[in-house]
């Protein structure tokens, strides 16, 4: 590939702790104590994320990749070095950003649009512009028509739109997904990544993704983090190349695609081998 950076090497968006980054890593560990043992999930991470841009995070079990969106989210505090979004040091939870899980976490109690606006009670919102702005949501993921079913009553794929309308209710301006899409049929995953495409492009919000698959990654993200086994680094940080809308067939068609996921499996599998 010509068009990929190391961690160590890039300045700017990949170096850490930038005052322009919406995200920025600089030199951050973290360490956990155990009754038995001392274990380091993170270590001499450095990252940044511009305005804007969409990063994947993958690497294997265990490496520290949803650490590393705790860290961002202000809900886990670096053992060492700082963690900035948009310049201000992170320290405690953070109502400027977006949480996605991989289980939607959805009240079984509440219809699909009072789910959504869960966000806003637990952030004293203004009622009506909170219900303006989860009606936008909602007919932008596609759930009109569902406002009022209940989670029993709706898809895997339909639960995990309506948890993403209720992290963007608030217009955060980073996202945060932990492998938000890994429970959904290949099928559906595919849907999701193409929705997701779409409301980044019509959001122009900052999106830091967590997944274990490589195409996902590459299909998504402008950039790939390539992260080691634990203690968790960088390995390699790759530029995908690809423009910024993606039709998801002829993506995964062009050479664009099919070298960063070949290097991206490269890297992962020399991880694995070494281990």
């Amino acid at each position: 590939m010509t068009d990929q950076d190391t961690g160590a090497a890039k300045s700017g968006p990949a170096g850490g702790g930038g005052a322009t980054a919406a995200v920025g890593l600089t030199d951050v560990a973290v360490r956990f104590r155990t009754r038995k043992r001392d274990v380091t999930a993170l270590r001499e991470v450095s990252l940044d994320v511009a305005p804007g841009e969409f990063v994947a995070i993958v690497g294997p079990s265990g490496c520290g990749k949803s650490t590393l969106l705790k860290l961002v989210a202000g809900l886990l505090e670096p053992s060492s070095g700082t963690v900035r979004l948009h310049g201000e040091r992170i320290d405690g939870p953070r109502p400027d950003i977006g949480y996605v899980f991989q289980r939607a976490a959805l009240l079984e109690w509440r219809t699909a649009r009072r789910n959504i606006l869960l966000q806003a009670e637990m952030r004293r919102m203004p009622p009506a512009t909170a219900r303006a702005r989860a009606d936008a949501l909602i007919a932008m993921t596609g759930l009109s028509g569902f406002e009022d079913a209940y989670p029993h009553e709706l898809s895997g794929g339909m639960q995990q739109r309506v948890a993403l309308c209720r992290a963007l209710l608030h217009e955060p301006p980073v996202l945060l997904m932990d492998e938000p899409f890994g429970a959904l049929d290949a099928l559906t995953r595919e849907q999701m990544n193409m929705e997701l495409n779409r409301i980044w492009r019509e959001t122009g919000t900052t999106v830091l993704l967590v997944t274990h698959s490589i195409s996902e990654a590459v299909y998504l993200a402008d950039r790939v983090v390539v992260m080691s086994h634990r203690p968790g680094t960088i390995t390699e940080i790759i530029n995908v190349g690809l423009p910024a809308e993606r039709d998801y067939t002829a993506t995964l068609g062009r050479s664009e695609f099919r070298e960063a996921a070949a290097h991206v499996r490269g890297l992962l599998g020399a991880a694995s081998a070494r281990e």
